[in-house]
């Protein structure tokens, strides 16, 4: 087996938990050296740390998956750590039938990716380790959730990275146009083609029910909307009114669409429209809500546009401020990685300043438990959500 050895004093962050090992840490490889094989793991002085993918052509050069010796090449080896990650989930929620069944690092599977909509599996395949090794991870998945079909939502930036090409492919049975997937009681149709990620967003399933206390009889604003999760929730929770807005056609069509499946079109609009601009129109019409929902997608791609990110997350937060009636409530999202929890802390802090409001900080949450967070890969943490209160 490939043999890759550190250089000295390279091995702290990888012993500390970490799963990575950088291109410009690594002292020297032996053996083959092709993208995605199976390697050996050394320190400076010989220590055996683990077993893992190596790529050559990738900035994470190596992706460490067993801190023992043992065959990571194997059906069997992938149906046990599936099932250790599937056990979990069903330990959080019972009876839950879509969630998120493998999530990379966090679950010892690093650049793999499984999302369940009930009898239908999609995943992504993020690193050249996991992509060829598709031979083990669908009959492993096959035999841990016995499903009807299996797709990859291959068709993800990131995946050049590793020198991977960016597409969608069936990889077993069929998929349906659509899928039904049920949340907190409420029902969603799924287009595990087009949809966005792996066809839908499974982060926020606990956030959602933040609504449930703070939105009955209010009039609620969904920014940012997509296909109406938030909103529907809100409208189920016995908000009086709900405005959705997003900029994207289709995805304002499929809220109106999930509202109507849910059986609450009648407090429920949806507008296709620039949310920045929209929010500065409601300002000037004089309109207030009493619970606004700011949930936009990652404004910061990569930490050389930070300064431009932060930016766009103090206007936006700042508008909603302003446009919150006397004790309304804002929940308000990032699910930037490089804007940190403090970072967007601080944003908010600066948004509630030049909207002139004294703000209660009432609760902060991250993503639903089915994306776990492994303690020492800070990476695996990406979502923020504030819940603010105007006082």
């Amino acid at each position: 087996m490939t043999r890759i050895t550190l250089n000295k004093n390279e091995d702290r962050r990888i012993k500390s938990g970490h799963p990575w090992v950088f291109s410009n840490e690594i002292r020297e490889v032996s053996g083959e050296r092709s993208a995605g094989i199976a390697a050996e793991l050394y320190d400076a002085a010989g220590g055996f740390i683990g077993v893992g993918h190596y790529n050559p052509h990738s900035l994470i050069a190596f992706r460490l998956v067993s801190r023992v010796r043992e065959d990571i090449d194997t059906v069997e080896f992938f149906e046990q750590r599936i099932a250790a990650a599937l056990a979990h989930r069903q330990t959080r929620y019972p009876g839950l039938t879509t969630y998120r069944a493998v999530y990379g690092e966090s679950d010892f599977l690093p650049g793999l990716v499984v999302d369940r909509y009930g009898d239908y599996l999609s995943l992504q395949l993020l690193s050249t380790g996991m992509d060829s090794r598709r031979d083990q991870i669908v009959p492993a998945l096959r035999r841990v959730f016995e499903p009807l079909g299996i797709i990859a939502r291959n068709d993800v930036s990131v995946r050049k990275l590793e020198g991977l090409e960016e597409k969608v492919e069936l990889l077993w049975g069929e998929i349906p146009e659509r899928v039904e997937m049920e949340e907190n009681g409420l029902r969603f149709q799924i287009n595990l083609r087009e949809g966005q990620k792996t066809g839908g967003f499974l982060d926020q399933k606990q956030n959602h029910l933040l609504l449930k206390e703070i939105c009955a009889g209010k009039n609620v604003l969904d920014c940012f909307c997509y296909t109406g999760g938030w909103a529907v929730h809100a409208a189920s929770f016995g908000a009086q009114s709900v405005v959705g807005i997003d900029i994207s056609a289709p995805a304002v069509g499929q809220a109106a669409s999930h509202a109507k499946l849910n059986k609450v079109s009648d407090r429920v609009r949806f507008e296709e429209c620039d949310a920045f601009e929209r929010l500065r129109s409601l300002h000037q019409e004089g309109r207030r809500f009493g619970v606004i929902v700011m949930d936009p997608p990652a404004f910061v791609k990569s930490r050389k546009n930070i300064a431009e990110a932060t930016k766009g997350y103090l206007t936006i937060n700042r508008r909603a401020l302003e446009l919150l009636e006397p004790g309304g409530y804002l929940i308000t999202c990032s699910c930037s990685y490089h804007m940190g929890r403090e970072a967007f802390r601080d944003v908010l802090i600066q948004a509630a300043r030049l909207a002139k409001r004294e703000v209660r900080l009432v609760e902060t949450c991250s993503q639903a438990a089915d994306h776990p967070v492994l303690l020492s890969f800070p990476e695996s943490e990406y979502l923020k959500c504030f819940v603010l209160q105007a006082v």
